[in-house]
């Protein structure tokens, strides 16, 4: 269908409540739904895979950003174009070896956990935000970065920031294609 010619195309928000409190219900369905954590942790990530996919056209296309040359660029498009763009927060990057190709985005507030006071004992080895790591990883898979994504600290689990980590899967040399 098209757009009638001088209409403005609408930006359609919803409130960072809606988005937390939805969440928390979602996670909470998942929780009764499998009885193992490991699976509703599989579930989120594949479930922000493939938001993840999908989310990497809208990234791109709001952002105007220009291709990166490192993965330290790309880690810190992640955090300060994104993260920003879509939660409202700016994580810290920190860059884990010599190599340059694993990165800690570092958040000192996590939006999605607003409401959330204390995983339950008996959902110790939940991973609450898993989908987080599943949409990075769909969205860099999908700009032809393998990467494995995944939580390292966790505020809800008594640390002191939440950290989630990037491995970059291959070496910057692997991505250079010849013309």
């Amino acid at each position: 269908m098209s757009r009638p010619p001088g209409r403005k195309q609408e930006n359609h928000k919803i409130s960072r409540e809606l988005l937390v409190l939805t969440y928390g219900a979602l996670v909470a369905q998942l929780c009764k739904d499998y009885e193992r954590d490991e699976d509703v942790n599989t579930c989120l990530d594949r479930m922000g895979y493939g938001i993840g996919v999908r989310l990497i056209d809208d990234f791109l296309a709001r952002s105007a950003v220009k291709r990166c040359r490192s993965y330290s660029e790309t880690t810190d498009m992640i955090a300060q174009v994104a993260f920003k763009m879509y939660l409202g927060v700016t994580p810290t990057v920190n860059c884990s070896t010599a190599a340059e190709n694993e990165f800690s985005l570092i958040l000192d507030k996590n939006p999605l956990v607003d409401f959330v006071e204390e995983l339950p004992a008996e959902r110790a080895s939940l991973c609450y935000c898993n989908l987080l790591c599943g949409v990075i990883r769909g969205a860099l898979e999908m700009v032809h970065l393998a990467a494995e994504v995944t939580f390292l600290q966790d505020k809800l689990k008594g640390d002191a920031v939440t950290e989630i980590g990037i491995t970059f899967l291959r070496k910057s040399e692997d991505r250079k294609h010849k013309r």
